[in-house]
């Protein structure tokens, strides 16, 4: 997976403010124009937002279906506005608020659980209809042993959380995560 520059993630997460910031004042979506090749390379990504240190809204596009900077903005505004678990982010929350985005690899299926590594994969689980993702830094947010991911992975999919033992899919994928506490701070000081 190519690594985006620094560069490239500090405009993606100034685009992600940007688009969040445009959305609850007007409505509207921001149309930037893009002209850097990569940024215009079709990507799944997802945006998290967290508010005091807790998770504020989390969505994204496991797929590349549309470009990055496409992804992204989508992803903020939705994170923001259409996370089913939390109420929509207003602009008084939003200074308040830092952004982190994950850029995915394609995700591949795999035979055996020990392919899986904690910290570098997130897990897609799947069965019929049902299909749950975990990005690779959330177990170790929570410190969680590989079980415990996989039943979390389940749960999330709203399945048994001992699915992935018996017939259910799992695929892995790899994330490039940043962050503006990384980023953005860091030029401040």
């Amino acid at each position: 997976m190519k690594q985006l520059s620094p560069e490239q993630k500090k405009f993606l997460l100034r685009l992600a403010r940007q688009a969040i910031e445009n959305y609850l004042q007007t409505g509207e979506y921001i149309k930037p124009q893009v002209s850097d090749e990569a940024l215009l390379e079709k990507k799944g990504a997802f945006v998290t937002l967290k508010t005091g240190g807790e998770l504020r809204g989390c969505i994204g596009y496991p797929l590349p279906i549309k470009s990055l900077v496409e992804t992204i903005i989508e992803m903020a505004v939705a994170s923001a506005t259409q996370d089913f678990r939390f109420r929509s982010l207003d602009l008084e929350e939003l200074p308040l608020t830092t952004i982190e985005i994950s850029v995915l690899s394609l995700p591949r299926p795999i035979e055996n659980i020990q392919e899986i590594e904690i910290g570098r994969h997130g897990i897609i689980i799947s069965k019929g209809a049902a299909r749950g993702l975990l990005l690779p830094q959330v177990p170790l947010e929570y410190n969680w042993d590989l079980e415990t991911y996989l039943a979390h992975g389940c749960l999330k999919a709203g399945l048994e959380p001992n699915c992935w033992k018996r017939g259910a899919k799992i695929e892995i994928f790899e994330a490039e995560v940043f962050n503006e506490e990384e980023l953005i701070s860091k030029e401040k000081n």
